[in-house]
Formats: C-alpha cells, structure tokens, sequence
C-alpha cells in the first residue's frame, strides 16, 4: 500500500512539473508577455497555412490573414492581409513602425504581397502621396 501511494505522489509531482514547463513554454503567453511588455513578438505557425499569424509591435496587436498561391517555382504564401486587433493601440505609431512590421514579415514570406486593412491602409496611402501645402 505505501508504494502505490508513493508512486501516486511520484507521478502527480511529474505531471506538475510537466504542466509548469508546457506554461513556461507557451508561444500564446510569450504573445501576451511581449504584447504587455511593449515588444516586438511574432507568433505563426508556418506549417499550417491557414492559420492566422500574430504580431505584437509597440503594445499594438496585429493579426495577418495568409494566402497561398504559386510562384515561379513553387506553392507560397503569396498575399497576406493585416490589421489592428484594436485601433486604440494605435497611438503614438508613425509611418516607419508599420515599415518595420512589413520587413520583419518579409523575412517570413518574402513573395508575398503585404495588404493592410482600414485604417491602417488609409494612413499608409496617405503618407506615400503628401499633398501640397499652400
């Protein structure tokens, strides 16, 4: 009877240890950490094309929708749509962070077509065409 219940305990304190390390290691809470943090973190699942990639740059958290399609010599990612989870995050962002982010995913897919959705979009087309100030 005293080693089963020894062996219980020896097992119980091997899940705990387990289940701390999986914690520890969790890309979602590395997301979360580098998001409140105010850090740069990029979180995608390459091998699975159909899942969303995350990216957290200067508190704002982005989500990017990916799209396979060919290239001259293969099947890739081809296009990929971005946006804010949350416009308010936005503030205090200036023209060369969102450049930053382009690049950095360039580094991921570097055939794909970055598209940005509203209102990221109109800020980025706004500032390629400057008007002129009278």
């Amino acid at each position: 009877m005293m080693w089963l219940l020894r062996l219980t305990i020896f097992a119980l304190i091997i899940f705990l240890i387990y289940s701390i390390i999986k914690y520890i290691l969790n890309p979602k809470r590395k997301l979360e950490l580098a998001h409140e943090q105010k850090r740069y973190y990029f979180l995608d699942y390459q091998e699975n094309v159909h899942k969303n990639f995350f990216l957290t740059y200067k508190g704002a958290l982005f989500e990017g929708e990916k799209y396979l399609g060919t290239t001259d010599h293969a099947f890739e990612v081809v296009s990929i749509f971005i946006w804010p989870r949350n416009t308010a995050e936005l503030k205090g962002m200036v023209k060369e962070d969102f450049q930053f982010i382009e690049n950095k995913i360039h580094e991921h897919y570097h055939n794909a077509k970055i598209d940005w959705k509203s209102p990221v979009k109109e800020f980025m087309e706004k500032s390629r065409f400057p008007k002129d100030r009278f």
